[in-house]
């Protein structure tokens, strides 16, 4: 992975067929993602139950840009090595889920991955001021986490502008997730966003017998930012 602020989009794979993840990660890939983000729940940090090392271990042949695997666990620490060596780029962790931030952290690091942090809407920003060194990515939740489909929380686009305010200079993703659509994701991207996790948005119509929607969603999220930039 090489850093840069250009607008990226992570299709969530909780939107896909299930029977089909692997012809599912190609076909995004082909119709133009940048990512593939994975989102892991436990049913019991949130009130879902979704994937875990396994299925990240058998859709990594299929996916060649960056699996970016979110931890909706709570404790993270005993299975970030697991998901490391399944074939995660990215690990992101919710600072609720154990009680040493900057330790899950550094350790995510020395696994090979990139270290990611989750905002729920109720956590503070001031909950990763002390760790900013350490993170390579900053997630602001833009709905409650444990489903898909949510509607978009206005309240994120101001965090996203302080986490931005934040973040300064360092080379540090700011990823946004949740309610994701070509009418939000200029406000968020303005904001300062440069990743974002989008679902039902991109898969919504398609299927891998007719992956050319993937690509018409994924295009419509895109000029509606560089429309909302032109705009600014």
């Amino acid at each position: 992975m090489t850093f840069d602020r250009s607008v990226k989009i992570a299709p969530s794979i909780l939107s896909a067929d299930f029977a089909n993840f692997g012809a599912e990660c190609r076909a995004i890939e082909a119709e133009g993602c940048d990512w593939v983000h994975v989102d892991v729940m436990d049913g019991h940090f949130v009130p879902n139950i979704t994937f875990g090392p396994a299925m990240c271990k058998a859709i990594r042949p299929h996916v060649k840009t960056v699996m970016d695997v979110h931890l909706m666990i709570a404790p993270a620490d005993p299975f970030l090595e697991d998901f490391a060596k399944a074939g995660a780029d990215v690990l992101t962790i919710h600072p609720e889920a154990g009680p040493h931030l900057d330790r899950s952290l550094q350790l995510i690091r020395s696994l090979g991955c990139k270290a990611g942090v989750a905002l729920n809407p109720a956590t503070h920003e001031s909950a990763i001021e002390h760790v900013l060194d350490a993170i390579d990515l900053v997630l602001v939740m833009s709905v409650n986490p444990g489903f898909g489909g949510q509607s978009f929380i206005p309240s994120a686009v101001e965090k996203v502008r302080r986490v931005r305010a934040m973040v300064g200079d360092r080379p540090i993703h700011i990823q946004v997730d949740g309610g994701v659509t070509p009418q939000t994701a200029p406000l968020v991207t303005e904001a300062g966003a440069d990743v974002l996790v989008a679902g039902s948005a991109v898969f919504k119509g398609g299927s891998v017998d007719n992956p050319a929607v993937y690509g018409d969603n994924m295009r419509a999220i895109r000029e509606s930012v560089a429309k909302g930039a032109k705009a600014a």
